[in-house]
């Protein structure tokens, strides 16, 4: 199958992005009524002190009024204090509805990762994935409060304050207004621009993580090879780039701001110039021309953050571009109907190919053969031979692209894909622990309750209640980052008792006793072949032991099955086997 390209698909417009985005808004609506009030609140409270500057100057230093010399100072501070408690109702609604998208969507994100076919994976860096979880989710927080939070409450403050300006002098307000239609050229133009320059922002942050990434997980092989300076230098290539991607939003931020205000400033002049005209006619007060010039300063600062604005809603609109390629991905497909309590175990593979990329060989190439129920059946062959496709499409973490893999006599797609799973057990050479506790990973998956009899019973049967026990904390000793606080040989004892919990009638060992210590590879294989009895088991081995006891062995060899055969048989024959046994099995 060819592999698309990650995350290819219709380009969609930056609007309905955004407008998507501000859909999941809608859980947080009594949130957002709130702070939509306290919004209207400050802007109410910035025009109405623009108003009183008016009888500031007329009835105070003009034509002083006592009365409203003493009502004045009470009515500013009434004002200052409603505004401060509405931008407190503001600020807290928005950035609780902001945490509270940030916590879906990446709830949202996790759970289709979870859901998505294994091919998917093997496109995508695992850093870049995480990147999105984290960083890119974090740009989204940002235009879905912060930036709605500051649009709404400047446009309702510009909206007050012109309201205001109105109230004073038509013409003067008019004559501002003339510089409107450019301001909003220029915010248009930035915008576009922004969402370029953070798409690639975005994607450069995903690299830099996926280089440090490999970079630190590597690290062992980097120092024995002298890899550091390479290494640093892939990451200083990344980071440049990073670097001026940020210093060119800056610039843009900066020119944008600049070219604002020097409009406001254009504008500011006319207004002064009608002003005097409008003055010299009796047709405005002082008061009336200092409101007018108070409304106008404090527009400046609501027109140079939504001037700014669009940087923070072009961020989460690139960020959310990502997120949403991936919710709208297509999942592994789950559309069986069939139910599965517990299978007897008969496993067909029937002309099964696979291939990864059209322009590679096929990993398996109508590939037949049937594994009989709780029968051992050993899957041999060199390196790239397909050994571990086959095993993955039992569980169907891969789909053939041509022929059909039977349980108990039914195609297994046509099963509930929980159900299959819930029919397999898995032992692998890399084991996946969680940094948890050793009961917990023994327990993982566990869909009820496990009692601290069951777990011995099945650490026993693992060979691995005598380590548990001398571990500080026995069952509740926490194993560290993928168990690194284990070493290899208790690790995969741990993941026996695993499987052995789950207690499966189907059980796969992927290489599980290769690269262990003559003391430890014992252990297990004790352990494994009392986890054997009763399953139906398919094997990947390299070593002797294990495969010279199996009921039959597969041979691969470029994705063919070229030999089926018990061990004494296919030694006899002096075919593939037979080469295989001396190199690889053997070690010669």
């Amino acid at each position: 199958m060819d592999a698309a390209a990650p995350d290819a698909g219709p380009r969609v417009s930056s609007a309905a992005t955004y407008r998507r985005l501000l859909g999941y808004t809608g859980a947080h609506w009594p949130l957002a009524t709130l702070a939509f009030c306290g919004m209207l609140v400050e802007a109410a409270a910035a025009g109405a002190f623009t108003a009183l500057m008016k009888p500031l100057i007329d009835q105070t230093f003009v034509a002083p009024d006592p009365a409203v010399a003493a009502w004045l100072p009470f009515v500013i501070v009434g004002l200052f204090l409603a505004r401060g408690m509405a931008t407190f109702v503001t600020d807290y609604g928005m950035a609780r509805i902001g945490r509270g998208v940030v916590q879906t969507l990446r709830e949202q994100v996790l759970a289709k990762y979870l859901r998505m076919p294994s091919r998917w994976f093997d496109q995508r860096p695992g850093a870049v994935l995480v990147t999105r979880l984290t960083y890119h989710t974090e740009q989204v927080a940002q235009a879905s409060s912060d930036a709605v939070k500051v649009a709404i409450t400047d446009l309702l403050t510009l909206g007050a304050l012109l309201t205001v300006m109105l109230m004073q002098s038509v013409r003067v307000t008019t004559a501002m207004l003339i510089m409107g239609p450019l301001i909003a050229g220029i915010i248009t133009v930035v915008g576009r621009r922004y969402r370029r320059i953070n798409t690639r922002i975005q994607a450069s942050v995903g690299e830099l993580a996926h280089i440090a990434e490999e970079a630190v997980g590597s690290q062992h092989v980097v120092k024995v090879y002298g890899g550091q300076e390479r290494e640093v230098a892939r990451f200083a290539a990344v980071a440049e780039r990073n670097r001026r991607l940020q210093v060119k939003v800056e610039a843009t931020k900066a020119v944008s701001s600049a070219l604002v205000q020097l409009l406001a400033a254009i504008a500011l002049a006319v207004i002064i110039w009608v002003a005097s005209q409008e003055a010299m006619a009796q047709r405005l007060s002082a008061g009336a021309f200092v409101s007018l010039m108070t409304a106008m300063m404090a527009m400046l600062p609501s027109l140079k953050r939504i001037t700014n604005v669009q940087g923070m809603i072009q961020k989460g609109v690139a960020a959310a571009s990502g997120l949403f390629e991936v919710l709208d991905a297509e999942p592994e497909s789950d559309r069986g109907t069939r139910a599965l309590a517990r299978a007897e175990g008969r496993i067909v593979f029937r002309d099964v190919a696979v291939r990864y990329a059209v322009d590679k060989p096929p990993a398996l190439a109508g590939l037949s053969f049937e594994v009989a129920p709780g029968t051992v059946t050993a899957i041999v062959g060199r390196s790239g031979s397909g050994k571990s496709t086959l095993v993955r499409l039992l569980p169907r973490l891969y789909e053939p692209d041509a022929g059909t893999v039977l349980l108990d006599g039914v195609p297994i797609s046509d099963y509930r894909l929980e159900d299959l799973r819930r029919q397999i057990a898995l032992v692998s050479q890399d084991v996946l622990l969680f940094d948890d506790t050793v009961a917990a990973n023994i327990a993982y998956g566990s869909p009820c309750a496990v009692t601290r009899e069951r777990l011995v019973d099945v650490a026993t049967a693992a060979n691995a209640l005598d380590f548990i026990e001398r571990l500080p904390q026995g069952f509740d000793t926490p194993i560290g980052s993928g168990g690194m606080l284990l070493s290899g040989g208790q690790r995969q004892r741990l993941a026996i008792a695993r499987a052995l919990l789950k207690n499966a009638p189907i059980l796969i060992l992927d290489e599980a006793t290769s690269s262990l210590d003559t003391e430890s590879e014992r252990l297990i294989q004790d352990a494994l072949e009392r986890t054997m009895r009763g399953r139906t088991t398919l094997v990947i081995a390299h070593r002797l032991s294990t495969v010279e006891h199996a009921d039959q062995i597969v041979v691969l060899d470029r994705g063919q099955l070229v030999e089926r055969g018990r061990h004494a048989e296919l030694l006899a024959r002096g075919g593939h086997y037979s080469r295989l046994s001396g190199l690889e099995l053997r070690g010669d």
